[in-house]
């Protein structure tokens, strides 16, 4: 399963809900016509009775989900397709799920640590570097072609132009 968005907040009283996308494009995760939902017990797929764009946010009714209490309950679940449903990437682009866990050293060979995570900004989407000792602090590495110097998904690694001083 790839993540393509996260239930944000209800949207009105009949159930519907606001959907953070994580995709490039606000409307990309409407092109897919099976959605499926993070559960305690893992992955299931979710009906979705009607989706639309409002404003610059995609909104869901999900069957079942029939008032804000119900919505309320959805908050924070995330909504992901099947990996076999995605273009595979252009050369030089990722799935943001590919790079999390990804290992990440400098050209000096020092390691940060592991990718956690990844966020789009106005500008370049940032990389959330977490190193693995308990009192490691967390970097944020811009994504951009002059910080990333090479992504090796197969070695899960990925070598960045950043000084080491430059997180202090």
């Amino acid at each position: 399963m790839v993540v393509m968005g996260r239930i944000a907040v209800p949207y009105g009283v009949k159930g519907w809900v606001k959907i953070q996308t994580f995709t490039e494009m606000l409307d990309n995760l409407l092109d897919y016509p099976e959605w499926w939902m993070s559960s305690k017990t893992g992955w299931q797929i979710c009906d979705v009775e009607e989706v639309g764009i409002h404003g610059k946010s995609v909104i869901a009714k999900f069957v079942g989900c029939d008032d804000r209490t119900a919505a309320f309950a959805l908050k924070g679940k995330d909504i992901a397709v099947p990996r076999d449903d995605l273009p595979e990437p252009e050369e030089d682009e990722y799935y943001w799920s590919d790079l999390v866990g990804l290992e990440v050293q400098n050209l000096q060979e020092q390691h940060f640590g592991r990718i956690t995570e990844v966020f789009a900004t106005g500008a370049n989407d940032v990389l959330v570097v977490k190193g693995e000792e308990k009192e490691s602090r967390e970097r944020l590495i811009p994504f951009t072609a002059q910080v990333v110097q090479q992504v090796d998904l197969a070695a899960e690694k990925m070598i960045v132009d950043w000084p080491n001083e430059w997180n202090d």
